[in-house]
């Protein structure tokens, strides 16, 4: 049986599959999109990092107001793809690099503004990877953290847990509002009040987004059948698998 890293296993997840995040209109989409651009408006031509940038729907919200995105991400092929797109877009203040989250390699106060969004389930130290966005932001910088957000009741969580693992073999965690908070302030941030959101999910488009093999979607369909019913109300379990993720966004700046 073949063994991979967990870096070399989210290039081979996520690489392929380039286009299909930039295309995604569940990525592409969303009121966060555009509360991130008003902070960047707000920030006054900020110079800015998106961490595993994926599609690059985060960099090109800001690039629109910022003096400079860095898009930066794991994968070469979603690099890429956000190079081809920023440059049809007509962005022309993108740039890329390549990278894991835990190892920046940006000098200290270096930026004015950090974003990650949907990225940091895939992080595997993600207090390394804060302390990191802390080390390259200038002092009173700003993060921004948007991810899909677990439950505080165990028992929604694991169930969770199970069906992004059994969807994505690169899935770490779905950390709750709770933890981050308490990772953001041990990293030296002062967060804010967090934006929940819920997402709706189409089941066959997110599993096919993945290219998720049939045993693994069997899987996931057996336990969303077999769950009991306040899971089952919880994330809004429709016949055809569809469903409801909570997500949030989460700003924070550095404490002084």
């Amino acid at each position: 049986m073949s063994r991979v890293e967990h870096s070399d296993l989210i290039s081979r997840q996520f690489g392929p599959r380039a286009q299909d995040y930039v295309a995604s209109s569940v990525h592409a989409q969303g009121e966060d999109l555009a509360e991130l651009a008003d902070l960047a408006r707000s920030l006054e031509s900020p110079r800015a990092l998106d961490i595993g940038c994926g599609g690059g729907h985060a960099t090109y919200a800001v690039a629109a107001h910022a003096g400079a995105v860095t898009a930066y991400d794991m994968s070469p092929e979603m690099l890429a793809a956000v190079k081809e797109e920023a440059s049809r877009r007509g962005l022309k203040n993108v740039q890329t690099e390549r990278g894991p989250a835990e190892q920046l390699p940006f000098a200290e106060a270096s930026f004015d503004l950090v974003v990650t969004r949907f990225s940091a389930h895939h992080w595997r130290d993600v207090p390394r990877a804060l302390a990191e966005a802390g080390r390259v932001l200038k002092p009173s910088g700003r993060i921004v953290v948007i991810d899909v957000v677990a439950a505080e009741n165990p028992l929604l969580d694991t169930f969770l847990q199970t069906v992004e693992m059994l969807r994505d073999p690169s899935h770490v965690r779905d950390y709750s509002v709770s933890e981050w908070t308490s990772m953001l302030e041990r990293a030296g941030f002062a967060p804010g009040a967090p934006k929940r959101r819920r997402l709706t999910i189409g089941f066959d488009a997110w599993i096919a987004r993945m290219r998720t093999p049939p045993v693994y979607v069997e899987a996931i369909r057996k336990l969303q059948a077999d769950m009991p019913d306040e899971v089952s109300r919880y994330f809004g379990i429709a016949p055809d698998g569809s469903f409801f993720l909570d997500a949030a966004t989460m700003p924070a700046t550095v404490r002084a």
